[in-house]
């Protein structure tokens, strides 16, 4: 909304031609998104505290997590808010893949949200039944495949692209719905079992977040995934202004997320962030990239499904607690050194994702 009514002052003062560019707004965004969350955030917080909406703790966790009881949760609504009316005032709306994503990220948020919600009622740390969740993730992330599929241009946008390997492109065909109908709930629900700590999911969903939006300016700019030999997908550069939003909320949400946390994100964000990640991923043609950059979304997942399948084989527990961040505190780590190790990994792997943009 803003970027339009900048546009049109354009022929009053040459100057704000400056707003067109992709970068200076996906600045703005950012800093848009931080001021707005650091703002909104004391508010949020209160109105969380007044109605009583405080973290359910599992009586089987770690001993620690016992005096986070009542610690306001669902702080992810201001997660989500604030992306989606960051993304409303800097970005292009008449771009669908803008859409697709404020959508998919709202619709993954709301699903969290009854999550969050069905908890509270049962004053219980289960939610909605694993089977209903499933159900309405499904139907969301086969919408926004579907869509993102029907919008996409040129060959290379429905192809798989191998990271490191120049010009390999394997077709997809409609087979690119199912895809990223498994990309969006996987990394979704991955980006949801590392949020069990202070501040651990966020600040790898903030990074991710930046990473991907410097892949998407340059596959949306003709010229850049020209000489980086990635596929050019016109129009994705616009996510730059939603990756910015989603940089900006995250760091601004951490403020009161670090260690000890006034808030938790709940599932309302987890879902909704997770979602976010995965469609600007499948835009810009980096899923496997994605994979590599938040490992540690990866591993969480993987310690869950291992521990499960040696439990129901064998009786035996693989880690002291999964997922294997609570292992880590089982083994008697405390919650920040767990939490920022986990950061110290994320940022390698980051930097090995981006290394992917000039290797290959």
């Amino acid at each position: 909304m803003l970027y339009y009514l900048l546009m049109q002052l354009q022929g009053l003062y040459h100057g704000f031609h400056v707003f067109s560019y992709l970068t200076l707004r996906g600045v703005l965004a950012i800093l848009t998104a931080l001021i707005l969350s650091l703002g909104l955030g004391p508010w949020v917080i209160a109105r969380l505290r007044w109605y009583k909406i405080g973290q359910m703790v599992r009586n089987d966790g770690p001993e620690t997590h016992l005096a986070k009881q009542g610690t306001p949760t669902m702080g992810g609504a201001l997660i989500v808010l604030v992306v989606l009316v960051t993304t409303l005032l800097w970005s292009d709306l008449t771009n669908p893949m803008v859409w697709i994503a404020m959508l998919t990220t709202l619709f993954f948020g709301l699903i969290g949200f009854l999550d969050d919600w069905r908890k509270l009622r049962k004053r219980n740390s289960k939610g909605l039944t694993a089977r209903v969740k499933y159900a309405l993730q499904s139907l969301v992330a086969v919408a926004a495949a579907a869509a993102l599929y029907l919008t996409a241009e040129g060959p290379s946008a429905h192809s798989l692209i191998i990271p490191f390997v120049p010009h390999v492109l394997i077709p997809l065909g409609l087979g690119f719905v199912v895809f990223g109908y498994f990309v969006i709930v996987g990394t979704s629900n991955a980006v949801n079992l590392t949020d069990g700590l202070d501040g651990l999911a966020i600040v790898p969903t903030v990074m991710v977040a930046g990473a991907l939006g410097i892949f998407t300016y340059v596959s949306g700019n003709a010229v850049f995934a020209r000489y980086l030999e990635i596929p050019f997908v016109p129009g994705s550069g616009q996510l730059l202004i939603f990756c910015g939003a989603l940089v900006g909320a995250g760091l601004g949400f951490l403020w009161f997320n670090t260690y000890p946390a006034e808030v938790f994100m709940g599932d309302t964000g987890a879902l909704a962030l997770g979602a976010a990640l995965a469609v600007v991923a499948i835009v810009a043609r980096q899923e496997l990239v994605l994979v590599i950059m938040g490992g540690v979304f990866v591993v969480e997942t993987l310690s869950v499904m291992i521990q499960v399948t040696s439990f129901r084989l064998t009786g035996k527990r693989v880690f002291r607690m999964a997922p294997i961040h609570h292992h880590y505190e089982k083994k008697g780590w405390p919650e920040p050194r767990v939490a920022v190790r986990f950061w110290i990994i994320t940022v390698i792997l980051v930097l090995i994702g981006l290394s992917s943009l000039k290797i290959r």
